[in-house]
């Protein structure tokens, strides 16, 4: 099976490298080191490596910890990263700078897949999440490099699709040492795909270990005081096509109730940023875009976040946090953030991608579930009118966070037993 997978994969990468070079259109950073998603690198690079693979900024925000921890206790063990998108790779380079090596992850062929060990000889390979890649896995498991899948999660809509290709998914697992899940329903969904049951250990969230500075904070609320002092300030965080629209339809009648409101928009991509701020001119709404570097005056109705790594910076200058995603069929985004900075925290009914973290937060309390636009409404206003109910439920949401860390340390002190 692997063999088919591997003669369709290599009949289409012509498609695959076409379609980076499109999307290079609207974010050119997809044109940018292209080669080294083919196991090509123009400098020499340091070997025996401990290899960690975060597909995008989620990935990367929640492995950072992990990273310091064990840049910490293994401080001459040399650390690759590696991402799939730009703006990942963006967040590694922002966040990390020199401290660790950073490339694209190679494409999942073997020859290229090779070229890619050959180059780092990782010591150690380290995927979050639930990336599953037959060729590399192999080639893992060929060169006896120990592998982790860690922070695992597995949705019920994913379990079908791998259970539809046991014979490519199932020897695949078998080449990793463990897996680490979030929790218990996880765990019975690798197993249920063709991991063994001595493989999957639930170790927690490791997402839940969020850090949050005390200059980024500081930063936010010096900003909220120099460009949003009289205002109330809606952030709309990580958004996708569809759901700015609905709350420029929501957004009249909100400003008739409440004058002093402000849209300050995060855009997730950021090919996006003209495209919302285009959308913000055609409903006559006054936008100012961050980069523009103006005072935000009474009349502005958007503020767009069109920056990078900013984003808990900009929560701490909310009154009140929607967090996007979750109003179109993506599967949300991480609403642990807002939370760990105090921030009353909505998400709308699109949530699977993190569905136990919404279950939990709702169970205590710690955010509220909007299912349409007319109860996003109702909620706004009343958390606006209300304030001991929108301390409360920012209080909420923050203890929630603080008593499920501690996922972070176990991850390590699983790896540390084969370094």
């Amino acid at each position: 099976m692997r063999q088919l997978y591997t003669l369709v994969f290599g009949l289409i990468l012509p498609v695959v490298l076409l379609r980076l070079y499109r999307r290079g259109r609207k974010a050119p950073a997809y044109r940018q080191r292209w080669r080294e998603r083919l196991g090509i690198y123009s400098t020499k690079s340091k070997r025996n490596v401990i290899w960690l693979h975060a597909v995008s900024v989620g990935e990367a925000e929640a492995a950072f910890p992990l990273i310091k921890l064990l840049q910490a206790k293994y401080p001459d063990m040399p650390i690759l990263v590696t991402t799939t998108t730009p703006t990942g790779s963006a967040r590694v380079q922002a966040v990390l700078a020199d401290q660790v090596e950073h490339v694209y992850l190679p494409y999942d062929l073997p020859f290229i897949v090779e070229r890619f060990l050959k180059h780092f000889r990782p010591r150690l390979a380290v995927i979050m999440e639930k990336e599953i890649w037959p060729n590399l896995f192999a080639a893992c498991a060929a060169h006896a490099i120990p592998l982790f899948v860690i922070n695992a999660r597995l949705s019920e809509r994913s379990a079908r699709s791998y259970r539809k290709i046991p014979l490519l998914v199932k020897p695949a697992l078998a080449c990793v040492n463990t897996i680490a899940v979030q929790t218990g329903e996880d765990r019975l969904r690798f197993i249920g795909i063709g991991a063994e049951s001595a493989q999957v250990q639930v170790l927690g969230n490791i997402k839940f270990d969020v850090t949050i500075d005390a200059d980024t904070i500081n930063a936010g609320l010096a900003l909220k005081q120099q460009l949003f002092a009289q205002r109330w300030v809606l952030i709309i965080a990580s958004t996708h096509q569809g759901e700015e629209e609905v709350f420029f339809d929501l957004y009249p009648a909100l400003k008739a109730s409440i004058p002093e409101l402000l849209l300050l928009i995060v855009p997730r991509h950021p090919e996006r940023f003209q495209s919302v701020k285009k959308l913000c001119e055609q409903r006559e709404l006054a936008v100012l875009m961050r980069s523009e570097q103006r005072a935000c005056h009474d009349q502005t109705d958007v503020y767009i976040g069109d920056s990078m790594g900013e984003l808990k910076m900009l929560y701490a200058v909310a009154d009140l946090a929607f967090v996007g995603g979750s109003l179109v069929a993506v599967g949300g985004h991480n609403v642990l953030e807002p939370a760990a900075i105090g921030v009353p925290v909505l998400f709308g009914p699109e949530m699977f991608n993190f569905q136990e973290i919404a279950e939990r937060i709702l169970a205590a309390e710690g955010a509220i579930q909007c299912t349409d636009s007319s109860s996003l409404m109702a909620t706004v206003m009343h958390l606006y009118r209300d304030e001991p109910f929108r301390s409360s439920l920012a209080g909420n949401g923050r203890l929630f966070v603080q008593n499920n860390q501690g996922a972070t340390a176990k991850v390590a002190a699983l790896l540390e037993q084969n370094l």
